[in-house]
């Protein structure tokens, strides 16, 4: 047998002792609700992804705007790290052009007003004052609005309590707009984000569409329901919406027929695909394009008195 010395055991001891102490420190770390907790909201503007990140303050029986956020100095729009706003493509913010990417949200709280400036530092934190101006990407001024509890009280609908919890959620959503609104406490403000749609999906109905020498069906669909959706050549819809359906029809599709036939005042055209559109939805127990087929019906034998 080996003989071991008091000097190696004592060693031995002090070394189990820390790995213990270290186990034990590690194990006493807490993990507790964050004061204002990290949110992040994501919303398609057009064919565009929009992400905002942010960090949520309560009032806790406090004052937000000119209280715990003082009027005409700049804000964090949040608390803790600066909130950022990312756009996978180029867009228009408020009237400006802003590239794609990652940018800070900083605002200047007024009484009736607010300033809004996407800058490209998104590490300030509570340092507000250091980013470079030249580096704004951005920069407007949008009116604040009182919330609903806050409007005279002949008003009809429910009141809405303070909010308590400083919230940013998209808004008024279009097929190529939406508004970013940001409330706390009575307090609201709104920008709009728009994205270039058009330029988009017209290059893809180019590429896919009118110069495909056999474009399938769902493509001829789609860019003939876009056509339908914003009032362009309603023939050209129909032909396609018409090859795209020459094969296997799809209850959606031959609504889509219809509704353009209706547009175009092809009133008996209308009633023909409503019909067929309303047997292809039953036969798949689709309830909802059988009721949307009729009431189509009905309006097309109202207007072309059928």
């Amino acid at each position: 047998m080996y003989a071991i010395s008091r000097n190696t055991l004592l060693a031995g001891t002090a070394l189990a002792g820390a790995f213990l102490f270290s186990a034990s420190a590690v194990q006493a770390q807490l993990s507790t609700p964050a004061a204002s907790p990290k949110s992040t909201i994501q919303q398609r503007v057009g064919l565009t992804d929009v992400t905002i990140t942010y960090s949520r303050p309560s009032l806790r029986g406090r004052k937000a705007f000119g209280g715990l956020v003082p009027y005409d100095k700049r804000w964090r729009t949040g608390a803790n790290a600066t909130t950022s706003i990312k756009f996978s493509d180029d867009v228009t913010v408020e009237g400006k052009k802003v590239p794609a990417g990652e940018y800070g949200i900083y605002t200047i709280p007024k009484k009736n007003e607010w300033i809004v400036v996407l800058n490209k530092s998104t590490k300030q934190g509570a340092d507000v004052d250091a980013f470079k101006d030249d580096e704004d990407v951005a920069r407007f001024t949008v009116k604040s609005y009182m919330l609903p509890s806050l409007i005279a009280e002949k008003i009809t609908a429910p009141k809405q309590g303070k909010v308590e919890t400083f919230t940013i959620n998209f808004t008024d959503l279009t097929p190529a707009t939406a508004n970013v609104a940001m409330e706390w406490e009575l307090t609201g403000v709104k920008f709009k984000i728009s994205s270039d749609v058009e330029t988009k999906v017209m290059a893809q109905i180019d590429e896919k569409v009118v110069k495909n020498a056999s474009p399938n069906a769902n493509d001829l669909a789609a860019a003939a329901a876009y056509y339908y959706d914003n009032d362009k050549d309603l023939k050209q819809a129909l032909a396609w919406m018409q090859k795209a359906n020459a094969n296997e029809p799809k209850f959606w599709n031959v609504h889509t027929e219809a509704k353009i036939r209706l547009k175009m005042k092809d009133y008996k055209g209308a009633v023909t695909a409503a019909e067929q559109s309303k047997k292809l939805a039953l036969d798949a127990k689709n309830n909802d394009y059988a009721v949307m087929n009729d009431q189509l019906m009905v309006q097309a034998k109202k207007d072309g008195k059928l």
